[in-house]
């Protein structure tokens, strides 16, 4: 592969299961708002039961959904480019420096198949990609492209 043949094989946020609370919360507020109008005889009731209401689903559903679509995962075919944060953190590791691809699964997530992929690039820690989606195709997918340039050694999933 040459230089300017960089291609991108895919993109993926974290685990959707994380939006499960955001969207009970919202089910919640606005089911009990519907039973709380009207319910009382003083003129600002409504309005405080729907402030209130308003302000939980801002900070319950809105916030943690627009973190979740704030994070991301590219792979091409030359490196690995990992955004997260409201902040545009970008991170971008060369798949030329990584030696050892590794799924480590915790709690939840080998019931929904996914798992963070760590990428040791020989520094003092590895690159983690926290609660990708489908682990293990992502680090056979992985493995392959460093099996091709002959940088990549065995796999191995960690299910600790």
């Amino acid at each position: 592969m040459q230089a300017g043949d960089e291609r991108v094989i895919a993109r993926m946020r974290p685990h959707g299961r994380v939006l499960v609370v955001p969207v009970l919360v919202l089910w919640a507020c606005v089911g009990l708002s519907t039973l709380l109008v009207d319910r009382v005889d003083w003129p600002l009731w409504n309005v405080a039961v729907l402030t209130v209401a308003g302000i939980v689903v801002a900070l319950l559903t809105i916030v943690p959904t627009l973190a979740w679509l704030s994070r991301g995962f590219v792979f091409t075919t030359e490196r690995v480019i990992i955004r997260s944060g409201f902040g545009g953190t970008r991170r971008e590791t060369m798949l030329s420096r990584v030696h050892d691809v590794t799924v480590r699964r915790r709690g939840l997530q080998a019931l929904f198949g996914a798992g963070d992929v760590l990428l040791s690039t020989g520094g003092d820690r590895a690159v983690v990609l926290a609660d990708v989606p489908s682990a293990s195709l992502v680090q056979r997918t992985l493995s392959e492209l460093l099996g091709a340039r002959g940088f990549a050694e065995p796999d191995r999933v960690d299910a600790a």
